[in-house]
């Protein structure tokens, strides 16, 4: 829940934080949160991988919670304001460097967390349990509880009194997560330990092979700082640069070498039914990234809309585009316990849909909650703007899918991963996710306006570049929804489920 906090705190004041404060385009703004967005997700293939093979889980997220911490206190650093000198914005680069390093602490230390904290869900059900479904459910409302309250109280503080307020809220909630899991960690039961505690004693060159870890891990901050600046400079003098984006570098040689990794695992190690297992899985991780590729739109273009063109009054308050960013989080709180009863009454009757067919149907709530952004713009209010009920409404559809897809994602890696594996495998799952934030800000890129520190003058053309960005996106949604609608039956009998 803490760790979450500190994470949404943070992400909601991100985009604004980057065209209001150091005044970069929308266009550099959605770079940016897209190649962090990336590496946060592509991270978790090496971290989920050490934990497999040597930390353990337990150490692993406490290693990744102290970069985590230093990561979102580091953010409360902003510098001096940017500002517009003989027609040439003129920038606080230090403040920026600072700005660059936090986001690679936070990056590598999400890596060697999230795999990890997902994985010991995971192990504390037998591989046949029916309440495995449920209990990720209810897992994810924890994480939701504090993905709720962050961008309510980071995101007001943020853009009421000062970023640096928000951030440093965001740092303190991680603080607190940190030391949550250190003093509960007698109640994981032994699942999070080393498999093989002696191959962390293992010298080489006098040095345990445990603190090679950590000093590699420490290593490769310095790599995503680079990676994150060069990414986010080149492309923005570049149009055709994602090709060749060394953000798309890191990410392609990752999966290259997870992909030969698995394949090998699959022909050398894995029976009949484990393949075909392994290989469902996979089509799973496909169907998350389509997913969040267009989800973590939220974040960008939903954020922009909302700040933009939206009338953000109700209930008698004037809410933040940053603030709104809670409704997702909301939701999954208030219908998690509603899903967590639903399986099992349906499982009951025999009428629990299958996992690939609760996966096509969150496909197609995803596309269907861009549907009704669009109709908001066609019915604006007498002011000319929309209003916000159609950005609730939105979020409401958009999280059912949520609920359909991605804790019954999470909850089938570790179903259907060899478990030799689990840990990698859920670090494919989130590499997956990491190219859908690449996705994200391309889709997000397509509406991307020309502004003064995030100010439109034309809100009507404003409107029409956001109707047709959400008009792609539903299309994607819902297409895909039907690719894996047909794919389901084939992908059930594969998964090999017990009746």
């Amino acid at each position: 829940m803490w760790e979450r906090f500190s994470f949404y705190g943070m992400k909601a004041l991100l985009f604004l934080y980057l065209i209001k404060y150091h005044l970069f385009s929308d266009e550099y703004g959605y770079n940016v949160i897209g190649a962090y967005g990336a590496l946060v997700y592509a991270m978790p293939v090496i971290g989920g991988l050490l934990a497999d093979r040597y930390l353990g889980m337990r150490k692993a997220v406490v290693f990744g919670g102290i970069l985590l911490v230093l990561g979102h206190l580091g953010m409360a650093f902003e510098g001096h304001q940017a500002m517009l000198v003989a027609g040439e914005v003129v920038r606080d680069e230090q403040a920026l460097q600072v700005f660059y390093f936090s986001l690679s602490l936070i990056i590598v230390g999400v890596g060697f967390l999230k795999p990890n904290i997902s994985t010991i869900v995971g192990q504390l059900y037998p591989p046949q349990d029916p309440r495995r479904d449920s209990g990720f459910t209810i897992f994810y409302a924890g994480i939701n509880l504090g993905a709720t309250i962050a961008p309510l109280i980071c995101a007001y503080l943020g853009e009421t009194y000062g970023w640096k307020y928000g951030f440093g809220l965001a740092g303190i909630g991680m603080l607190t997560g940190l030391l949550v899991f250190i003093r509960g960690q007698k109640y994981l039961q032994g699942h999070a330990e080393p498999r093989e505690p002696q191959k962390l004693l293992k010298k080489t060159v006098g040095i345990r092979t445990e603190h090679w870890i950590y000093l590699g891990g420490l290593s490769s901050i310095f790599l995503v700082w680079g990676l994150v600046q060069t990414h986010s400079i080149l492309i923005a003098v570049n149009s055709l640069l994602p090709a060749v984006s060394p953000v798309l570098w890191f990410l392609h040689s990752i999966t290259l070498v997870l992909t030969l990794g698995i394949g090998w695992f699959m022909i050398k190690h894995c029976n009949s039914v484990e393949r075909q297992q392994m290989l469902t899985l996979i089509l799973f991780i496909i169907a998350g990234l389509m997913f969040f590729g267009l989800y973590e739109q939220t974040y960008g273009s939903w954020v922009a809309f909302s700040d933009r063109v939206m009338d953000r009054s109700l209930f008698g308050l004037q809410w933040s585009a940053g603030q709104l960013t809670f409704l997702g989080a909301f939701f999954v709180i208030t219908l998690s316990p509603l899903f967590a009863w639903l399986w099992p009454a349906l499982a009951k009757r025999n009428w629990d849909p299958s996992k690939p067919v609760k996966m096509a149907l969150g496909l197609m709530f995803a596309g269907l909650s861009f549907m009704i952004l669009v109709l908001g713009i066609q019915l604006p209010l007498a002011s000319g703007l929309v209003s916000i009920w159609f950005l609730i409404g939105a979020y409401f559809v958009l999280e059912i899918g949520e609920l359909l897809l991605s804790p019954i994602g999470l909850s089938a890696v570790t179903q259907l991963s060899v478990k030799r594996v689990v840990s990698l495998m859920m670090g494919a799952w989130f590499l997956g996710t990491s190219y859908s934030e690449i996705l994200a800000a391309e889709l997000n890129k397509l509406a991307a306006i020309d502004t003064q520190g995030g100010v439109i003058s034309d809100i009507a053309g404003a409107m029409s570049l956001y109707e047709q960005l959400f008009i792609f996106s539903a299309q994607i949604g819902i297409v895909v929804a039907a690719v894996f609608l047909v794919l389901a039956p084939l992908m059930k009998r594969m998964m090999h489920e017990k009746d």
